[in-house]
């Protein structure tokens, strides 16, 4: 009984991720024989493959919100509202096949994510132009999903990483974030930090900002058998979020509620996903 309920469960949450393609997306990316980016030992490996990238997607969206231009981007052309699951979908076949497929294979999605950035272009409602690939935006982008993917993994993570691997992290996915147009991305923790720290005075949260804070926390797209599971997930994503990036989303923060209740069933849900997504041996 048990093993149908892990295999069933797994499938389901492989499905939501990954499509209905995912399984043969899943052969292509690991089974094609060829040189990688990112060899097994590599941290970002590590990260990518753990379940706690569920809590910190959702921190990063959050956080990536935060820019103005960036969110009126999302806004205006991402369609996060009206096809929430094929967004997702799209983000976690590029995250796989960029960390383990082929070389080969992951510079051609570079290159289609690329393309669409570069017709993403228009005006935020405050007036600034915005375009997809400018390589400050990406820059955001990609500090943002760095360091809450990070302190997710820190927190959640089956085998945390030290303080060479935080680095060697970095230094991966900037590997990445050069490839699709970012300037100079930081490569170490230290540096990740400082570059969030410089885009801080940047930051707001703008109408379209809380709105997609409320999507994500509070309406999202799913059944409400499952809504609870979903609730812990968000909260724990919201207990990422730096300080300054909760006051702005009006996310306040109750410190003992946090430690007592939201983290240990953060701690769980992550275990129950990784039990599930791993092929029972």
């Amino acid at each position: 009984m048990l093993p149908d309920v892990r295999t069933h469960l797994g499938a389901l949450l492989f499905r939501r991720v990954a499509g209905p393609d995912g399984p043969a997306v899943r052969a292509r990316i690991h089974d094609t024989p060829g040189p990688r980016w990112f060899g097994p030992e590599r941290p970002i490996r590590t990260v990518h493959g753990d379940a706690s990238m569920f809590i910190g997607g959702v921190a990063a969206l959050l956080l990536q919100s935060l820019h103005p231009l960036a969110m009126a981007a999302v806004a205006a052309h991402s369609g996060y509202r009206g096809d929430p699951w094929g967004r997702l979908q799209r983000t976690s076949t590029f995250l796989a096949v960029t960390t383990y497929g082929t070389a080969g294979d992951a510079q051609a999605a570079v290159d289609r994510v690329r393309a669409i950035h570069e017709k993403v272009r228009g005006t935020a409602p405050g007036g600034e132009p915005y375009h997809a690939a400018d390589p400050h935006l990406l820059g955001w982008v990609h500090a943002a999903e760095a360091e809450c993917f990070l302190r997710a993994h820190d927190r959640y993570g089956a085998r945390p990483l030290d303080a060479d691997g935080h680095d060697g992290y970095v230094a991966d996915t900037a590997r990445v974030a050069e490839a699709l147009g970012a300037t100079d991305p930081p490569r170490d923790r230290h540096a990740l930090s400082e570059r969030l720290a410089a885009y801080r005075p940047e930051c707001r949260a703008t109408p379209e900002a809380r709105a997609a804070a409320r999507f994500l926390l509070l309406e999202p797209p799913l059944p409400l058998a499952v809504r609870p599971a979903y609730a812990a997930l968000a909260a724990n994503a919201v207990t990422l979020l730096p300080p300054w990036a909760r006051v702005l989303l009006r996310l306040p923060r109750v410190p003992l509620v946090e430690e007592t209740a939201v983290h240990p069933a953060g701690r769980l849900l992550t275990r129950t996903i990784r039990w599930a997504m791993t092929p029972p041996g």
